[in-house]
């Protein structure tokens, strides 16, 4: 492993974890698209919720990056390598579901045209790779306890939620060099005008039962309910189909892709523990005790939907979208791609669609605040921070590729 790969690759350890496979499954036979958005989209079928869900589909992705470009195995099928790497790093994510990921490879493997022998020597050779990459990660403080500490006076009750992704602080990231590289500097102050307009914009978008959000904000807001490697691969495969993309130019497209996401959690959430800034329902609940003449105190608000738990600031969807966009951007942007199109479980049977990258992270940033859950500076914050990491680890994830073992695939 060189150098760049060894400053790129930081992070694993195994998780048990109750998931379907029957929506993975049933797309275990290879299909017209690339063996390598297949076993991303495989991957996410799998994932975990949230931030350790895209920590997963990062690793596989990277697994397979690093199995088509590996070198000193002549011969071997490099779409046999990618699978193999992808089944593996899968199995060691979820090891009480490692039986069906290997059912799913064997018939994978049944649908490529190299020849048996090529194909054994891909498997092997997928299998070390993504093993390797396991090993590296296997100290990256994923595993470490929760040392969140509500604030509280002695005897005085506060919620007992569990935190959401209290230790990403601590996490070794893929590419940025720590987790406060991009630390931006704190929300803004309680008695000025910022927070009055913050607040009030929020409070009247936000609340469940707002009369001023339009049925088309609404279906918005819920739309970027979701969260995780659902909500943002679908748009990485769509640039690699749009670009037809080498399998090894693929590879590496969805590797950074999913190291600039990860790091951007990492960030976001090294940046929400630090701050520790009060959720919208929280503050307006609280109106009468920040000072400031222009909030208002509702003691009964509510949220679209229920709040996430963790700090507000800054929003960590805009830091996700910011990243895509950049990394896209990176790569040639939007030249391939007359529009980009997601669906979403939260928002089912509805299409959102954008022309360009820059309408890409609005809506989320607007979906945000209209959800009832970040402050509109929060939001400006969050994409621009995004941005930032999105273009480092376009810069830094690894040497451009100009000697891998399939330049001809």
């Amino acid at each position: 492993m060189n150098s760049s790969e060894s400053a790129r690759l930081r992070y694993i350890r195994p998780l048990t974890l109750i998931v379907s496979l029957t929506a993975w499954c049933a797309g275990a036979a290879p299909c017209q698209a690339d063996v390598i958005t297949d076993w991303d989209t495989k991957a996410i079928a799998v994932a975990s919720p949230g931030a350790l869900g895209e920590r997963e589909v990062a690793i596989v992705d990277l697994a397979m990056f690093d199995a088509v470009r590996e070198e000193g195995v002549e011969g071997s099928s490099p779409e046999a390598a990618a699978a193999s790497a992808a089944a593996t790093a899968l199995a060691r994510l979820h090891p009480e579901k490692a039986a069906d990921f290997k059912t799913a490879l064997d018939d994978y493997s049944k649908g490529l045209s190299d020849s048996h022998g090529d194909v054994a020597k891909g498997m092997r050779l997928g299998e070390r790779v993504a093993l390797r990459l396991c090993d590296s990660r296997a100290t990256d403080g994923a595993g470490g306890v929760d040392p969140y500490r509500p604030r509280t006076q002695p005897g005085v009750y506060v919620p007992t939620a569990t935190m959401v992704a209290a230790t990403w602080p601590t996490l070794r990231s893929f590419v940025i060099e720590r987790p406060d590289q991009f630390r931006p500097g704190p929300p803004v102050a309680l008695a000025s005008a910022e927070w009055a307009a913050d607040y009030n914009e929020v409070k009247t978008y936000g609340a469940r039962n707002s009369t001023q959000r339009t049925p088309q904000q609404t279906e918005t807001a819920r739309f970027w309910l979701m969260v995780g490697p659902q909500a943002y691969h679908p748009i990485a495969r769509q640039i690699v189909a749009a670009r037809r993309m080498k399998l090894v130019d693929s590879a590496r497209f969805m590797a950074s892709f999913a190291a600039a996401l990860t790091d951007a959690y990492i960030a976001v959430f090294d940046a929400k523990y630090r701050y520790e800034f009060w959720r919208p329902i929280t503050a307006i609940r609280n109106g009468d005790i920040d000072g400031n003449p222009a909030t208002e105190i509702d003691p009964t608000w509510q949220p679209l939907d229920a709040t996430p738990q963790h700090p507000e600031y800054p929003c960590a969807h805009c830091i996700l979208s910011g990243a895509v966009a950049a990394v896209i951007e990176s790569t040639g942007g939007l030249r391939d791609v007359p529009e980009l199109s997601l669906t979403s479980p939260t928002a089912p049977g509805v299409i959102h669609r954008w022309s360009t990258l820059e309408a890409f992270t609005t809506e989320v940033a607007n979906a945000r605040v209209w959800a009832g859950f970040h402050y509109r500076s929060s939001t400006r914050v969050g994409t621009a921070m995004g941005r930032d990491i999105g273009k480092y680890v376009a810069v830094h994830f690894a040497e451009p590729v100009s000697k891998a073992r399939h330049p001809e695939k």
